[in-house]
């Protein structure tokens, strides 16, 4: 109890700063209340709809949370721009020619609201409120942020699915130039090893076989030749005939010549002239004709004792071992075509492992390229697919739920809540500044104080006596103060109010400083 009656008195000794406190505060609070101009709130509600084409069936390719596309249409819609143009069409504030840029952008921030809403398996919701002191005003704002938004959400989509469709285009044309530059180069590549290419080893290999039969065939002929013509010769010598009585039975030479010329020109009609049958009777028909000439020669002209003494071959055997060397001198030039294209297939067939490397490499980059291209074709399809959803607005996008509408009625201030709350902030302000300066004042002022600070029991306390002149001074001094708090405090508010800035235009700008709408 004589705690509490402490307290009291120290409560009351402090009055005289606690009732200007109380006062000042309270007063503007109410003046506020009274003099703040009716505000209406437009209200309008959107959600974010689900896609009307399945993603099973289309898919696409703008895929954002719900709760994302709303906060990326909320931060492009409280853009300053858009604020300064909406502001500046709708003639949206009281003397907005006045203010400058970060003044308006200030305000229509802080008269405009957007909440979202979202939870599990519930759609997700967004509310957009605009306060403004005339109800057509607030409405014509909100069709603005409306228009803003719906714009804004298809252009950022739109743009996204385009800008989606675009990278796989790109993806797609490249992917196809590299396909094209590394065909050119196997198409190269296989044309300039043509001889070495692995699907015609088996075939080469087979004329390798055959040609090295060949060559082994043309050596036997030639050994066979060549024994027959020793031995033509060594029956000559050792019987002084031709080893043979077909020769001797033979036709006259003219008639084999002719019959020679006959096949030349038979064979001319046929083959070129340098094939190997063509050039084989040429030689023969020159010898025979040599031969022939060389007889005539014998039978005109005696022959001299040196010729005589000379052995001569029979014009048959002549013939005959002119025949021999001329199948010998075929079948080597035969050989030698032959050795050259085995020498060339052996180095083709060498070279062929390396080629066949070299191209499996080629066609395993291909490979890889073909498959990055199918990917890339079936992206670039589900891009075209996406773009097109985006661009008739089938995807997912922002509706309408309740639309902007012309408040009948204004919806603040909250005058009882403003001069309330100002009342009871005074009081709160009054206290608390008593209370500091009782916290701040360290003097002991009661016989508890001495007890506890220097633990000793004072004998009596007594108290102070004032002198009548002494009262009549502290009476004077809480009237001239009660008086000061009653006249002095309207009177300020009204110089305030008068001079300064208008109350309510003032209670509007500490409302768009701390974002707060009463």
């Amino acid at each position: 109890m004589n705690d509490l009656k402490f307290y009291l008195i120290i409560f009351l000794r402090r009055l005289n700063i606690f009732l200007p406190v109380v006062m000042v505060i309270s007063a503007a609070s109410v003046i506020v209340a009274v003099s703040l101009p009716p505000a209406y709130v437009s209200e309008m509600q959107l959600v974010v709809e689900s896609p009307q084409i399945p993603d099973d069936l289309a898919p696409s390719t703008v895929r954002i949370p719900a709760l994302e596309q709303l906060e990326i249409v909320k931060q492009r819609l409280l853009t300053r721009a858009n604020m300064l143009d909406i502001a500046r069409r709708l003639n949206v504030l009281p003397d907005l020619d006045k203010m400058n840029p970060d003044a308006i952008v200030e305000a229509m921030l802080a008269r405009t609201s957007v909440r979202t809403t979202t939870s599990r398996d519930a759609a997700t919701l967004m509310w957009v409120t605009f306060e403004a002191p005339d109800a057509r005003v607030a409405a014509a704002v909100l069709g603005e942020y409306l228009t803003l938004i719906q714009q804004s959400d298809a252009e950022f989509r739109q743009g996204r699915a385009g800008e989606t469709l675009d990278f796989f285009e790109q993806q797609a044309r490249e992917l196809g130039l590299e396909i094209d530059t590394l065909n050119a180069g196997i198409l190269a590549y296989k044309n300039a090893n043509t001889g070495s290419l692995p699907e015609t080893l088996e075939f080469r290999m087979n004329q390798q076989s055959q040609l090295q039969a060949n060559i082994n065939a043309f050596d036997r002929d030639l050994t066979a030749l060549k024994d027959q013509k020793e031995r033509l010769l060594a029956i000559y010598e050792a019987t002084g005939a031709s080893g043979t009585t077909q020769q001797i039975q033979l036709s006259p030479e003219e008639q084999q010549l002719a019959q020679l010329q006959s096949e030349l020109r038979q064979a001319l009609s046929v083959f070129s002239e340098n094939s190997v049958k063509v050039r084989l009777l040429r030689v023969q028909v020159e010898q025979l004709e040599q031969a022939i000439a060389a007889t005539s020669l014998t039978t005109d002209v005696a022959p001299t004792d040196a010729e005589s003494a000379e052995p001569q071959l029979p014009v048959a055997l002549q013939i005959q071992m002119s025949e021999i060397d001329s199948k010998i001198f075929v079948l080597q030039e035969q050989k030698k075509t032959a050795q050259t294209q085995l020498e060339l297939l052996n180095a083709s067939i060498e070279k062929t492992p390396e080629v066949s490397i070299r191209l499996d490499d080629l066609e395993r980059q291909y490979s890889n390229l073909q498959q990055q291209y199918k990917q890339a074709q079936d992206r670039l399809a589900a891009a075209r697919t996406g773009e097109l959803i985006e661009t008739r607005s089938r995807g997912q996008e922002i509706s309408v739920i309740e639309p902007p509408a012309v408040p009948t009625e204004p919806t603040k201030p909250n005058r009882l809540l403003i001069a309330g709350g100002g009342v009871a902030f005074s009081i709160a302000t009054g206290l608390g500044l008593v209370l500091l300066l009782e916290l701040m004042k360290s003097s002991a002022r009661r016989p508890e104080d001495l007890v506890r600070r220097f633990n000793i029991m004072p004998i009596a306390t007594i108290p102070l006596v004032q002198t009548p002149r002494q009262v009549f001074v502290s009476r004077a001094r809480r009237i001239t103060i009660a008086l000061l708090i009653i006249v002095g405090v309207p009177a300020a508010v009204w110089a305030v109010h008068t001079f300064y800035l208008p109350l309510d235009l003032l209670a509007e700008k500490a409302m768009n400083k701390i974002g707060v709408r009463f």
